[in-house]
């Protein structure tokens, strides 16, 4: 039973002011949740949801079964444009983008996602290309300590990665459980209290595995042309990084001018793209957050096409 719980939903629906007759886009489907209240607000309009979880997919197709204008397809989110131009679409009134592992990911222990429980290392959010066990057993201690470092800030990276290597050399890395250890091992006493010292690795590993930052800037990029003019992306993201990547891209196409700040006045001409919709992100309230702990993180940002 796939189960995931929707964050920010009524405020992500609000922000992309659904038209009846629209075209809208769920790029990451999940359980539905958010696709199912944008379906329902359609007449004439048309929905396209996409989920690389072909788990997620089955779930989402279950839940917008009454719909008739809701298509359900397999697909990272990075190739929104393509999957929209195979069925005809030039153009679209909004998009979605909810980042991240899902509830039904992290909670199914055979995923490999999730430090608490002991299971393949996998962290595939598909079902195609190399697992975290492939990563962890034959990436140099360069790479290893890249990835740490790069997509989780993690302090202990280089000291990590060298165990990693030391340790698979006399037997693989294969499990959720066998990578907990060895990080926890790595950390000294005074820096546990702080949560797991496993969390900053998991989650590396998984941004690594699914490509989550390539996938972010090459969606935002392909789907901005055709977005219609009123048209709107939201995001939700839920780590600093992932987040960081998502402002500086909407700021790029609100800002326009790409003069050096030191000159005087602007010689490029261009325009801004877009504006933002709100000037600080949205995030969860108090009662979300009490209900759903994992909306705690979570940033909602929203441009409007010019």
């Amino acid at each position: 039973m796939f189960s995931h719980t929707s964050v920010l939903l009524h405020e992500t629906i609000d922000a992309l002011q659904i038209r009846e007759d629209g075209i809208y886009v769920d790029a990451t489907a999940g359980g539905g949740g958010h696709s199912y209240e944008i379906a329902t607000r359609l007449t004439t309009g048309r929905l396209i949801c996409l989920d690389r979880d072909p788990e997620a997919v089955q779930a989402a197709e279950q839940r917008l079964r009454a719909f008739q204008n809701c298509q359900v397809i397999c697909s990272q989110f990075s190739k929104t444009a393509q999957v929209l131009q195979q069925l005809q679409i030039k153009q679209i009134d909004g998009i979605l983008f909810d980042l991240g592992v899902s509830s039904h990911q992290l909670d199914t222990a055979r995923r490999g996602f999730s430090y608490h429980t002991n299971a393949p290392l996998d962290m595939r959010m598909g079902n195609t290309g190399s697992t975290a066990a492939e990563l962890v057993n034959t990436l140099s201690a360069d790479a290893l300590t890249d990835i740490f470092y790069k997509y989780a800030d993690e302090r202990f990276a280089s000291r990590i990665a060298q165990a990693i290597v030391h340790r698979r050399a006399q037997q693989p890395i294969q499990t959720t459980a066998q990578l907990a250890e060895l990080v926890a091992d790595c950390y000294p006493q005074r820096f546990k209290r702080d949560g797991h010292p496993a969390r900053k690795v998991f989650q590396a590993l998984r941004i690594a595995v699914n490509d989550e930052l390539g996938e972010i800037t090459r969606a935002i990029e392909s789907v901005f042309p055709i977005l219609k003019s009123g048209g709107r992306i939201a995001v939700i993201t839920f780590h600093s990084i992932e987040d960081r990547l998502v402002k500086q891209q909407f700021a790029a196409l609100c800002r326009g001018c790409t003069c050096p700040p030191d000159f005087p006045v602007c010689v490029c001409k261009n325009k801004p793209q877009a504006k933002q919709v709100f000037k600080k992100p949205v995030t969860a309230g108090e009662q979300e957050v009490l209900e759903n702990n994992r909306s705690r993180s979570a940033k909602l940002r929203v441009i409007e096409k010019l």
